[in-house]
């Protein structure tokens, strides 16, 4: 699983930030792992450099194996709880992407 990391110039993206975010993208989504070939993590500042109350955003996207990718994005007052938004939204789509087909591939083929 890539991950690519994708920082606005408004929001702080060293080295260290970096880091943090994709070790713990990689510990939350490890689960599936086998699913997903690329992550892209896009950090911004939906206000620029003005004050703002939920203004830090993190949008996800997936690129599934087979599949189209899925998209999520959460806005918060820092990044790390943007991040986290956006994990914990991914997590749940992708439950749910894969659920649908794991069910799809398990179910028997009806002949009329």
């Amino acid at each position: 699983m890539k991950i690519q990391s994708n920082t606005a110039k408004t929001v702080n993206g060293d080295k260290k930030s970096q880091s943090f975010f994709i070790s713990r993208i990689v510990e939350e989504l490890n689960l599936y792992q086998s699913y997903i070939t690329r992550i892209e993590v896009h950090l911004s500042d939906e206000n620029g450099k003005k004050e703002g109350e939920n203004d830090l955003r993190c949008l996800l996207e997936a690129r599934l194996k087979d599949r189209q990718p899925l998209a999520v994005s959460s806005q918060a007052d820092t990044i790390e709880l943007a991040v986290s938004g956006a994990i914990d939204m991914l997590k749940t789509a992708l439950e749910t992407t894969i659920g649908r087909m794991q069910n799809h591939h398990s179910q028997p083929s009806q002949n009329l």
